[in-house]
C-alpha cells in the first residue's frame, strides 16, 4: 500500500484519504484544507509525524490519526499473487465472496452473448499453423509445463485481441508478465489485456493466469489478480464520489491451454462461464486437425465476446450493473465439452 501512496500527487491523496474504507479516520474539510495548503503529495503524507500535523494548525485527535495511519502504511508489505498458494489460502479468496467451499462447481453461472467467427479467416488459419508448428517445437501440450504452455496460450490470446480490434475498431493492448499493484497484493500476471482510451490512459480489462495443472489455485490466484486490476483502474477516477458510486467489473481467464475457464469479476461477487471449453493439442492433430480448428474456435468466439463485450460497455456504473446483471440471471447452458 505504502508503494501506491507514495505515488500519489496531492489532490488524488485527499481523494484517497476520503474513500468510505477509510471513514474512521472523521476527517473534516478544515483537516482537507491543511493538507492542500501545505500541498502534501503521498510521499510527504508517509513522512509526516503528528508533530508536524499539529504544527500545521490540524487539531490533536486527527493528526494523531493521520500520523497513525501513514505510520501503519509504511511497515505494510503487499502479498504476492503467487503466496496463494494452498488450499486453504484458496478457501479464504472464495470465502471473501461468499462462497463457503474452494470448489470451482460452487461458483455462480455468467452467460455472456457469444460472437461467431469465420475459421476461414486467414488469421485464424494462420494461428492453427502456429499451434501446431509449436506442437512439432516443444511437443504435445500435456507433456509441457507451465512456461512452453504459454506459448500455445498467447497465440490464441494474440488471435482474439486481433479480431476484436477489427469488429470494435478499438484499441486493445496484451501485456505480457505485467507487474500489477493492489491495494493488499502484488505481482506480475502472465497475460494482462488493456483498453487504451487515449494517450496515457488505459485500463484493464482482463487477466490470464496460466497453470499447469491445479486449476482451483488458478481460480484463487486469478481472483486476487482481478480484485487488484479493479482497484488499479479505481485509482484513476478523481472524484470522491466516484468512490462511493463507482461499479465496474473485468474478466478472467484460467487456463492450462487445454482446459479454459472463464471468470467475470466484480467488486462483490466473481461468476464463471459453466460450459467446459477444451482444445486437444496433441501429435494427432498434425495430421488432422479438423477437432483442433473447432475447439480454437469455440475458446476464441467466448473470448472475442468478453473483449468485445467489455471495450463497447457505456462507461456508466448503472449500464455495466445491468449488464452484469442480464449476464448473471440467463439460464446456463449444460456442461458440455
Amino acid at each position: 500500500m505504502a508503494s501506491i501512496v507514495r505515488k500519489l500527487k496531492s489532490k488524488e491523496l485527499i481523494t484517497f484519504l476520503q474513500k468510505e474504507d477509510y471513514s474512521y479516520l472523521e476527517l473534516n474539510e478544515d483537516d482537507l484544507k491543511i493538507l492542500r495548503k501545505g500541498r502534501i503529495n503521498g510521499r510527504d503524507f508517509l513522512k509526516t509525524t503528528k508533530e508536524e500535523f499539529l504544527s500545521d494548525g490540524m487539531p490533536r485527535g486527527p493528526a494523531t490519526r493521520l500520523a497513525d495511519f501513514a505510520k501503519g502504511l509504511s511497515k505494510q508489505k503487499l502479498k504476492s499473487f503467487s503466496s496463494c498458494k494452498s488450499l486453504g489460502d484458496v478457501k479464504e479468496v472464495f470465502n471473501k465472496f461468499e462462497y463457503d467451499e474452494a470448489d470451482i462447481n460452487s461458483i455462480l453461472p455468467f452467460k455472456p452473448e457469444i460472437s461467431e467467427i469465420d475459421s476461414n479467416d486467414e488469421r485464424f488459419k494462420h494461428c492453427i499453423a502456429e499451434i501446431k508448428t509449436k506442437i512439432e517445437t516443444y511437443g504435445p501440450a500435456s507433456g509441457s509445463n507451465e512456461a512452453e504452455r504459454c506459448h500455445f496460450i498467447s497465440t490464441i490470446l494474440d488471435l482474439a485481441i486481433l479480431i476484436t480490434r477489427r469488429i470494435t475498431k478499438q484499441k486493445i493492448r496484451p501485456r505480457c508478465q505485467f507487474e500489477i499493484i493492489g491495494n493488499e497484493r502484488t505481482g506480475r500476471v502472465d497475460y494482462a489485456i488493456k483498453k487504451v482510451k487515449d494517450i496515457g490512459n488505459e485500463e484493464l480489462i482482463a487477466i490470464t493466469e496460466a497453470k499447469q495443472n491445479d486449476i482451483e489455485m488458478g481460480f484463487g490466484q486469478n481472483v486476487l489478480q482481478l480484485e487488484a486490476s479493479y482497484q488499479k483502474n479505481s485509482k484513476k477516477r478523481k472524484a470522491p464520489e466516484d468512490f462511493d458510486n463507482e461499479f465496474d467489473y473485468l474478466y478472467g481467464i484460467v487456463t492450462t491451454a487445454t482446459d479454459w475457464y472463464f471468470i467475470l469479476f466484480t467488486p462483490e461477487k466473481f461468476y464463471r462461464i459453466e460450459k467446459k471449453y477444451h482444445i486437444e493439442i496433441e501429435k494427432d492433430v498434425l495430421t488432422d486437425d479438423s477437432e483442433l480448428c473447432k475447439d480454437v474456435k469455440r475458446v476464441v468466439e467466448v473470448l472475442v465476446s468478453l473483449l468485445k463485450d467489455r471495450v463497447e460497455v457505456d462507461d456508466s456504473s448503472d449500464h455495466k450493473k445491468a449488464r452484469i446483471k442480464n449476464y448473471t440471471q440467463k439460464k446456463p447452458e449444460s456442461d458440455n465439452i
